[in-house]
């Protein structure tokens, strides 16, 4: 099931962007075979509820140690990528390094997803999702006018420039390598993905159509016509009316097609405008003003939480969200018309495939014992 069905995949368990990545490929019917840590592993180890982690079989293996090395070299001959997430160096210290995997397999593309890449002065350092989208210019551009940057959780750096242009990287290199037969190393890097995804608002600020002046422009809340509203009830819409017509019937259906409101772009006279708006919202619950802009082009929706968003009748028309293992979660997407993809399966226990894998590699039970017994494997 899903169009990736047939390629394997080894990751090496980690945190956020690396999974999520994965996640991603397992969800379109790839095989995905996460490395935990043998310590992790047992028959107490609870199962996971992430949904990062739905879709995988498990093994664990202790990296510190040569024979578990040897045991991952041996998995990494018949895989078509490998994915790991640690600072660069470590996996070439560990002795699975790129050129090591790429003289047991040369069609193996080598994914390494990290914060600051494989090179430069911060390569080395730790860091976080605020911190590369601080370095990246994306940050600085969230947030009321005079009022300080406002992190967007961790979706621009771990998720959008992270995990998702790691899973975009691994498919390029897969299909490129449909053409030479020679895998690859993938160098992701969040501070890279997040500075991508800002590729638009360059382009404005070129054209002197964005200031370096957070909460004045025309998409980050600066206009009127493009932000967030607090109705009766203390819930909130998002008002997106940025064409003539979507803004024409926003004002319909506001009560100010024929109110005296200043020109919807001159700038000096927006505080007046969003005044405005604000007291029209003001005057409805949420819900009421959802029921009257039902239909339009107005562009206006409720702004709901998440224990809301599955149950929105356009959410649940599209089956946008599945529960798995009992977690109410995103289904996968994309979709796609002849490949689709299956429900994901829940997330596995930590090692729960150890001796399948192992069996799949040719060691019988006594040589499996042994590895276990000397905490090579959990």
């Amino acid at each position: 099931m899903g169009p990736l069905s047939g390629v394997r995949v080894i990751e090496i368990a980690s945190l956020a962007p690396a999974p999520f990545g994965c996640m991603i490929l397992a969800d379109l019917g790839a095989d995905v075979l996460r490395v935990d840590r043998a310590e992790r592993c047992g028959p107490q180890a609870p199962r996971p509820n992430d949904p990062l982690s739905r879709g995988r079989r498990s093994i664990g293996l202790n990296l510190k140690d040569p024979a578990a090395i040897d045991v991952l070299l041996r998995l990494a001959e018949t895989a078509d990528v490998l994915v790991e997430g640690f600072r660069p160096g470590v996996a070439e210290r560990l002795g699975f390094g790129p050129q090591v995997c790429a003289a047991r397999n040369p069609g193996l593309v080598f994914a390494r997803m990290t914060g600051w890449g494989q090179d430069g002065p911060l390569a080395p350092t730790a860091g976080h999702d605020i911190d590369y989208i601080a370095i990246s210019g994306a940050l600085s551009m969230i947030g009321r006018a005079g009022e300080s940057p406002v992190p967007p959780v961790n979706l621009l750096g771990d998720f959008g420039g992270g995990g998702m242009l790691l899973a975009l990287g691994i498919l390029a290199a897969l299909l490129e390598r449909a053409r030479t037969g020679l895998g690859q190393v993938v160098d992701a890097a969040m501070v890279d993905g997040s500075a991508l995804l800002t590729s638009f608002a360059y382009g404005m600020r070129a054209s002197g159509a964005w200031q370096d002046k957070r909460g004045s422009n025309l998409l980050d809340g600066g206009a009127p016509f493009y932000d967030t509203y607090a109705t009766a009830d203390g819930q909130y819409v998002a008002v997106g009316a940025l064409e003539p017509q979507f803004y024409a019937a926003l004002l319909a259906g506001l009560g100010l097609a024929d109110a005296d409101l200043p020109h919807q772009h001159d700038k000096d006279n927006w505080p007046v405008l969003r005044q405005r708006f604000a007291a029209a919202f003001a005057a409805r619950t949420r819900a009421e003003w959802e029921r009257e802009f039902a239909g339009t082009d107005a562009c206006v929706a409720p702004v709901l939480t998440m224990a809301e968003a599955p149950a929105h009748q356009h959410a649940t028309a599209r089956k946008a969200f599945v529960e798995i293992g009992g977690v109410t979660q995103p289904a996968p997407a994309p979709r796609f018309g002849r490949t689709a993809a299956a429900t994901p399966a829940p997330p596995p226990r930590p090692g729960q495939d150890t001796d399948e894998v192992l069996a799949g590699l040719g060691l019988d039970a006594a040589a499996i014992a042994d590895l276990r017994a000397g905490g090579v494997v959990g």
